[in-house]
């Protein structure tokens, strides 16, 4: 039988950035051991059965499927999620738009609406970190709500909600002291679309548009009526958009608006405060 470190030696994933780390991440997967466990017994035998869950996984990293969706879950903030193929797979850089919603509110009780919550990641990590808000988290496609339910469910989060609602179609009448959002901010016409992990995840939830901006618009316009002033808005946007999302929210009215970089110094999200009325 093969050794763990043999099995790793083998692994070939010549077209991931890394591979080392999925293949790791996988044959973790198929032995039902975290990956601690890999380093501590390099030169354990593997069991037939689980070195061929690892051939078969990762044949299909090989053929570009995302690690996330073969192993079925991602950690994001300090939360692992189920994650599946009709939802965006949770990244680092979505964790930026935690961290501003949590200080622009630091230990306050508020209502906070998560718009085309997916896997539930940025509701549950608010409603983690503060049980002391009321989190409610849309998306209008039914089994993504369900796979955060089942996420919430299982993190015990009773202070977070989740229903569908095509962005704010279904929350008449319902205001928010903070509304955050990641919706889809892809060009149709952009060529990472047919690149690496992009590929299988699901167009609805990356592509607005020719320019990137039409979900990013219609919530921008409408977000004020469902704002109790004064409320914030927390918009994640592509590298390359922050200025035209600054205007957009400048000129519905918005005030302190501003961006804010990534840890790849990108602005990565922006900003704006519903004026009271």
């Amino acid at each position: 039988m093969a050794t763990i470190e043999s099995l790793l030696h083998a692994a070939y994933l010549p077209d991931s950035p890394s591979a080392r780390l999925d293949a790791e991440l996988l044959l973790a997967d198929a032995l039902g051991k975290p990956r601690s466990y890999l380093r501590t017994w390099p030169d354990r035998e593997v069991e037939a059965d689980a070195a061929a869950r690892f051939a078969a996984s990762l044949a299909r990293r090989g053929n570009g499927e995302p690690v996330a969706y073969i192993l079925g879950r991602q950690g994001f903030w300090s939360l692992d999620l189920d994650v599946a193929p009709h939802t965006l797979i949770p990244r680092p850089d979505t964790e930026l738009l935690v961290e501003t919603a949590l200080a622009l509110l630091p230990g306050s009780p508020a209502r906070v609406l998560d718009l085309g919550t997916g896997s539930g990641a940025i509701a549950l990590a608010l409603a983690s970190e503060r049980p002391v808000w009321q989190v409610t988290g849309v998306d209008r496609v039914n089994d993504a709500v369900a796979l955060a339910e089942r996420n919430r469910v299982r993190l015990g989060l009773s202070n977070a909600v989740l229903k569908t609602s095509n962005w704010f179609d279904a929350l008449a009448g319902e205001r928010y002291g903070l509304i955050v959002s990641n919706p889809p901010y892809i060009a149709s016409d952009d060529r990472h679309l047919g690149e690496g992990d992009v590929r299988f995840e699901p167009s609805s939830a990356l592509v607005s548009g020719r320019d990137g901006l039409d979900d990013i618009r219609l919530i921008i316009d409408q977000a004020p009526a469902h704002l109790a002033a004064p409320g914030w808005i927390l918009l994640e946007h592509g590298f390359d958009q922050a200025e035209a999302v600054r205007e957009l929210l400048v000129t519905r009215g918005f005030s302190e608006v501003h961006s804010r970089r990534d840890l790849a110094n990108h602005e990565r999200i922006s900003v704006g405060r519903w004026p009271h009325e």
